[in-house]
């Protein structure tokens, strides 16, 4: 009876364990010696490092303050307008239901994902960013990539509501139409976003090739004697 023997796959190769760091001032690739904690590019002389300190707890910081504004960012008015016909106070909520009332419902969608959709989004897909790296989780590694790097693209968009209270209080104070005045919820919705931002950028999504990959040096089985006879 031939003797069952266990192979053994060896473990996968990365960048990190071949000294390879990647500068985030140009891109390159540089071969940094053993036992380095920073070097310098030899392209464009900016400091490198392997992995960005601290980088779990300081996205998790950043994210936990944005969590804990977003409520009353929404809660608390977004403008004050004062005119002839009185005062008016709106919240993100019901500036949408305005315009979704007034007919502009494609202005209304659009508000609506980028100040309501987008950051819920960011707060909830980052937490399980983290959440997978701390874990130690292998499975779906390319497309936790790809969720990181759509959350980069659309962080800045987060500030359409912004920007649009910054336009229309301008625009009110040229024509001397009005009073308008940014609400402490714009200003607290201006926070979450800042704090999105800085989130997304301190979590290091290299974090998540980090992680021991068990399944690709685990030992492929051994064939049973009855699975062995039957081959035979």
């Amino acid at each position: 009876m031939p003797s069952s023997k266990t192979v053994a796959v060896e473990p996968v190769a990365t960048a990190l364990s071949a000294g390879l760091w990647r500068c985030h001032g140009c891109a390159g690739v540089c071969q940094v010696p053993a036992g380095m904690e920073r070097a310098r590019c030899p392209r464009c002389d900016a400091t490198i490092v392997a992995r960005q300190v601290d980088s779990v707890g300081r996205t998790w910081a950043w994210l936990l303050a944005a969590t804990a504004l977003y409520l009353p960012a929404n809660l608390l008015p977004v403008t004050a307008t004062t005119s002839l016909a009185g005062a008016q106070v709106d919240t993100i909520f019901s500036g949408i239901v305005y315009l979704w009332e007034d007919g502009s419902w494609v202005l209304a969608i659009i508000v609506f994902i980028a100040s309501i959709l987008v950051p819920v989004a960011k707060l909830l897909l980052l937490s399980l960013l983290l959440i997978s790296v701390q874990d130690g989780h292998t499975h779906r590694r390319g497309l936790r990539t790809q969720v990181y790097r759509g959350l980069e693209i659309v962080g800045r968009w987060s500030m359409l509501d912004i920007f649009v209270v910054a336009m229309l209080a301008s625009l009110v104070q040229v024509e001397s139409l009005a009073e308008l005045r940014p609400g402490p919820g714009a200003m607290a919705f201006g926070a979450v976003v800042v704090l999105t931002m800085l989130a997304t950028r301190s979590f290091d999504p290299r974090l998540i090739w980090d992680a021991p990959d068990a399944a690709a040096a685990a030992p492929l089985p051994a064939p049973s004697p009855r699975a062995a006879g039957e081959a035979r």
